[in-house]
């Protein structure tokens, strides 16, 4: 077997690759996806209610094939919430399992940006909540990424 991967062309090996890559996604898929924790220049941050979660949360969602994640998050943003400029930078990584799909999430800190949010058919309501007193129906998740993001807690790996 190993001399015939030698004999390919490199263009035959990377197709050999993307074969072997698009199975293994088969076996043991993987889902990225990107969540932005928006802070508004009173330290609120942004919370929506989204039309098919319960509870408050960040608002992300998933990383277009190809896509980097940088840009994913703002795009995202911007569909969900009307958000345009600032800047984000990478907080932490997460895993966590839905299923049998293994779920990667980058989530990210954004300031600096304004939002003009329009309810759609992700997102139902939003507010700026202050971070140590979010609703009382905000999701666990949340809640927890929220102690990370102001230092309360020790950052996790689990989403």
């Amino acid at each position: 077997m190993g001399d015939i991967i030698v004999l390919l062309t490199d263009r035959g090996r990377r197709a050999l690759f993307a074969g072997f890559l698009n199975l293994r996604a088969l076996v043991s898929p993987v889902a990225f996806g990107v969540t932005g924790a928006v802070f508004d220049d009173e330290g609120r941050v942004l919370l929506v209610k989204q039309t098919y979660m319960p509870g408050w949360r960040l608002p992300g969602g998933a990383i277009g094939r190809g896509e980097h994640p940088d840009s994913a998050v703002m795009r995202e943003l911007a569909e969900e919430v009307g958000l345009s400029g600032g800047a984000a930078s990478l907080f932490g990584f997460y895993a966590g399992r839905s299923g049998l799909v293994t779920h990667l999430v980058a989530l990210y800190r954004v300031t600096g940006a304004t939002i003009a949010f329009r309810p759609n058919w992700e997102v139902r309501d939003i507010l700026f909540a202050d971070p140590a007193a979010p609703p009382p129906d905000t999701a666990a998740a949340t809640l927890r990424r929220l102690k990370e993001l102001s230092g309360a807690e020790k950052r996790s790996q689990v989403w």
